[in-house]
């Protein structure tokens, strides 16, 4: 894929979030690899409007956008020597390193930046989805199965597929643990759905 196309997905990424959002709600925090595009695409998607202060000499400046002042970025940096990853660099490139921090490890923070759930994520959907494979018999070849194929996985994974890290204690004499999908902990459903549940689930109209 070309890097023009990369740079086009993360603006229409970074957008689709500015939709999503309410209007009072905080900016996420984003985090990425070192690609240098992602900084820009970023504060273009994610910017507002500043009215420079006029000292009352010459004419007024014009209007310039600037990134939002609520933005919080940050970069994992991997420097490689003979293919290996000899150091990590963490960078916050927007929003105050403190707060960032914050946000992302509360007060156990320990100082670590990586994007290591979203490449566990990305993991899990190439080794559920042929689809993602490169270069082999089950390659997407028409854009909107590919798209149908990726909600499948994502209905699957949240609502189908228990996860160890949010299973629960519970001292039944029964069973020394509950069970949990993403979608129980987040309080959507109380139970595991079975695949028929799944495909049998009416959507309510909007």
């Amino acid at each position: 894929m070309k890097a023009v196309d990369l740079s086009m997905m993360a603006i229409e990424l970074f957008m689709d979030v500015e939709r999503r959002r309410g209007k009072n709600g905080q900016i996420p925090v984003s985090t990425s690899d070192n690609w240098d595009d992602y900084e820009g695409d970023c504060s273009t998607s994610m910017k507002k409007l500043k009215i420079p202060s006029y000292k009352g000499i010459r004419r007024r400046s014009d209007p310039v956008i600037v990134p939002s002042e609520d933005l919080k970025y940050v970069q994992v940096c991997k420097k490689r020597k003979n293919g290996k990853v000899v150091e990590v660099v963490q960078r916050v490139v927007f929003g105050d390193p403190d707060e960032v921090l914050g946000i992302l490890y509360g007060n156990n923070s320990d100082g670590k930046i990586n994007t290591s759930y979203v490449e566990r994520l990305n993991l899990t959907i190439r080794n559920s989805l042929a689809r993602f494979v490169r270069r082999t018999m089950n390659e997407s070849k028409d854009p909107e199965m590919h798209s149908r194929s990726l909600d499948f996985i994502q209905a699957w994974y949240n609502f189908v597929k228990p996860h160890k890290s949010l299973r629960v204690g519970e001292n039944n004499g029964k069973r020394k643990w509950r069970q949990r999908t993403p979608a129980m902990a987040e309080g959507l459903t109380d139970h595991i759905w079975s695949l028929e549940d799944l495909f049998t689930f009416r959507v309510p109209v909007q």
